[in-house]
């Protein structure tokens, strides 16, 4: 089927590159994507993508004929709502997600504004009827059930557990939902020692997570086909760090998972796991320097229902290990015809196999889509058209020794022109996950105005295994102690080998990125000029408090001896030295504005220098940051590093109309 369906592959249609020799302007980089989530129905007929029709609009979903994109598309808007992402459900219907704005406040830590419902559009019919259940979450479209999905909620009492209990083991209802008749069935009410439940094509329960309560300990079950009962298979107590993770069944091993685990050792490997018998039957993968990413799932998800066809690996590059041959012999031969192919994923795919969508992106790509259909390859259109590759900058996997020895991984995006540059550390937030080589909006921002950015892979980055992930807390917090020096020890490091300059560097940084420029801006000696906090952490005790007596666990070890261990910037308000830029969202839920509100008051009574910015309606994460939110953040931003902090070499930022009225 491979053969068949890219021997008749004709025609690329690419666009003349535009190379310039200026930034682009702040406008486009505040755009959101123009166009995303592009799926193709079962039978191949309609091709689905969402798309923003005009800057600072929300989006909207648009159906085309695969046999003529240039046609006029149908329309579906949620208005007042916004919709958030699709799926199709059958031949000529999908169903999207979409949420509101119902509260001008959060409503508690990790309460946020919005509010979400699902509907179902009948494209033939060019009907739409609202599911009318509060916050549902579509659990899977049953590719063997056409015209039934599956859908779960939280019911009653759902606020306490939430506050008690980690979101993957909230009791949920699942039910099958009708399409046609708008009737549901329920199929299996969770609970908590059994509350997070996996099912196959046919809405069938095989696998189900849950906790003890009694013991303090996490369980798996898993169900034969044929039976109502659960088995489990594997426990493991809170206090462990060890990951234990199933991804789905052994297409090769009937009755087998595959599950990510350390078994034993500091990096995860991906394992086939008996769970008859409770044990680990055959390694599949396993580095010694990094964790598994993620596992590769079949392109054609209707025939092939999450059937785990690889394996994905991210550290000094992306890249997809494949177990199944013909799998891979489909991304190899769309990986050598697709322009700055760097990570290519098919997005969805017909039944029959022979059309499909696929996804590029890359550090020069931001995402660019195409459609395979009848023996031709079209691009469908680039989530942001109007940057080009040529224009962007090379991302570059590094390491570094810190000062007590340790190698501290990174990334570095390198901008077009001649070294030494304007550095800015940007540490990313968390601080416990993990970042790879792909389009970063940020760094690339930075970049093209002509900034070296290093985001520090520091010690409690996830990724590098178990020791260096433990190594920020185990012996108490390192925020502030060996988790900063691993980012000042990046700056000496690009000093030494002629990127930057030692009187040419800030940092920026979002959520623990913020409380790191925060506590960067009291250390002595300083790295930096200035330092751009948003979103930040400045009081760790009351951050903490928000959940220390719902903390169990490996968790409770993680947070509280990282907060509670580590420098508070609040405490540290008088060793400020250099110039800080403080941003924050009015409606953070994950780090409440009175962070930033407190941490003012002690700047302003010990005479340090500093701007506020507030973006009004902004929560802590990417997807509430709007047009206008980041206009002014990227404005305020380069207009910091140039008046303020004298970075030199950087570019003043390119402004539309638009971006000086929306300053404060």
């Amino acid at each position: 089927m491979v053969r068949a369906v890219l021997a008749f592959i004709s025609l690329l249609f690419i666009l003349p590159p535009t190379v310039i020799a200026e930034p682009y302007p702040l406008d486009q980089w505040a755009r959101r994507a123009a166009i995303s989530i592009i799926e193709i129905s079962p039978d191949g007929r309609y091709l689905g993508l969402m798309n923003i029709p005009a800057k600072g609009a929300n989006p909207i979903i648009e159906i085309y004929s695969t046999d003529d994109l240039s046609a006029e598309p149908f329309r579906v808007n949620a208005k007042p709502m916004e919709i958030t992402s699709f799926d199709w459900v059958s031949n000529d219907n999908f169903v999207f997600r979409a949420r509101q704005k119902v509260r001008d406040q959060v409503d508690g830590f990790n309460q946020g504004v919005y509010e979400y419902r699902i509907a179902l559009v009948d494209v033939g019919e060019k009907d739409i009827e609202v599911i009318e259940e509060r916050d549902p979450s579509i659990v899977s479209v049953l590719p063997e059930k056409p015209g039934k999905i599956l859908i779960s909620f939280t019911e009653g009492g759902s606020q306490d557990i939430g506050r008690r209990l980690q979101a993957a083991f909230r009791p949920r209802a699942y039910w099958e939902y009708d399409l046609k008749r708008e009737t549901k069935k329920l199929l299996i009410r969770g609970k908590i020692s059994l509350g997070n439940i996996d099912f196959d094509g046919a809405g069938k329960p095989f696998l189900a997570r849950g906790f003890d309560t009694q013991s303090g300990e996490f369980i798996w079950y898993y169900r034969d086909p044929e039976s109502d009962d659960w088995v489990e298979f594997q426990r493991q107590h809170e206090d462990s760090f060890d990951q234990f993770r199933v991804w789905g069944r052994d297409p090769s091993v009937p009755g087998n998972f595959i599950v990510e685990a350390n078994n034993g050792s500091d990096t995860t490997g991906l394992w086939s796991f008996d769970p008859k018998s409770r044990k680990y039957a055959e390694l599949l993968y396993q580095r010694k320097d990094n964790d598994i990413c993620s596992v590769q799932y079949h392109s054609n998800g209707w025939t092939h229902y999450r059937e785990i066809t690889g394996v994905i690996h991210c550290g000094s590059e992306l890249k997809i290990e494949f177990f199944d041959p013909a799998e891979g012999a489909l991304y190899d031969q769309l990986k050598a015809i697709i322009p700055h192919s760097y990570v290519g994923q098919i997005t969805s795919r017909s039944k029959d196999g022979n059309s499909m969508t696929i996804r590029n992106r890359g550090p020069r790509d931001p995402g660019t889509h195409y459609l395979l259909h009848k023996g031709k390859l079209q691009l469908i259109g680039g989530e942001r058209p109007y940057f080009d590759a040529e224009n962007l900058a090379d991302v570059r996997f590094i390491t570094y020794p810190a000062r007590d020895k340790t190698p501290i991984p990174g990334y570095l995006t390198i901008p077009n022109g001649t070294p030494p540059f304007p550095l800015i550390v940007l540490p990313h937030g968390g601080p416990f996950v993990r970042e790879t080589i792909i389009f970063d909006e940020w760094a690339q921002l930075l970049a093209n105005y002509g900034y070296l950015v290093l985001q520090p892979q520091y010690r409690g980055s996830r990724g590098y295994g178990q020791a260096f992930y433990q190594s920020a807390f185990i012996n108490g917090g390192q925020g502030g102690y060996q988790m900063q020096d691993d980012k000042d020890d990046g700056v000496i490091y690009l000093v030494e080998e002629g990127l930057a300059t030692a009187d040419n560097v800030a940092m920026f940084g979002w959520s623990y990125g913020g409380y790191a420029a925060l506590v960067a801006a009291s250390r002595s000696p300083n790295a930096y000029q200035c330092v751009i906090a948003g979103a930040a952490v400045s009081d760790n005790e009351m951050q903490v408090n928000y959940y220390r007596y719902r903390l169990r666990g490996s968790g409770k070890i993680e947070q509280l001896s990282m907060w509670d261990d580590s420098i508070s910037p609040l405490e540290e308000v008088d060793k400020v030295n250099v110039p800080i830029l403080l941003i924050h969202g009015d409606v953070d839920q994950r780090v409440p504005v009175e962070h930033a509100e407190k941490y003012l008051k002690k700047l302003e009574a010990a005479g340090k220098p500093h701007t506020y910015v507030e973006l009004k309606g902004a929560d802590h994460f990417s997807n509430t940051l709007f047009y206008d939110h980041k206009l002014l953040l990227y404005k305020s931003m380069l207009d910091y590093l140039i008046d303020e902090c004298g970075l030199e070499g950087g570019q003043p930022p390119i402004t539309a109309p638009e971006v000086a009225a929306a300053q404060p």
